[in-house]
């Protein structure tokens, strides 16, 4: 019988998906980062769109992916924490965390990034494709 192989190394951060939910305005967003740094961006009553994240901007968030022991994560869903808590939580290799926790620290700054700066749906950091 062939073995099952791990195809995502441990320290391997992408695909990788930030979403955010929750918070006094009810947010639903979801952006699914691909290795190829192609950025799928969707919300609740926005159509889904599709973008090319900037190079630097990919590198970075690659780089705080791979810092990340994701073996250590659980792969529950965060749940909120008192009435319109907005959670801002990454998902990769199945495990997910909210993005203030300490083990997922590497990615907190670039993910940022990515929800203010990158102006996602399409920004200066994300071109439309």
């Amino acid at each position: 019988m062939p073995s099952v192989t791990q195809s995502t190394p441990v320290g391997a951060g992408l695909p990788l998906t930030v979403s955010r939910t929750g918070g006094f305005a009810g947010f639903d967003d979801q952006v699914l980062i691909s290795p190829d740094g192609v950025a799928t961006v969707s919300g609740r009553g926005k159509e889904t769109i599709r973008c090319k994240l900037d190079p630097s901007l990919l590198a970075t968030i690659t780089a705080a992916a791979q810092q990340v022991d994701w073996a250590s994560l659980v792969a529950t869903k965060p749940t909120t924490k008192h009435p319109d808590d907005m959670i801002l939580a990454v998902t990769a290799n199945g495990k997910t965390a909210r993005i203030e926790d300490p083990k997922v620290k590497p990615l907190a700054a670039p993910v940022n990034k990515l929800l203010t700066e990158a102006a996602i749906p399409p920004g200066k950091l994300c071109t439309k494709i």
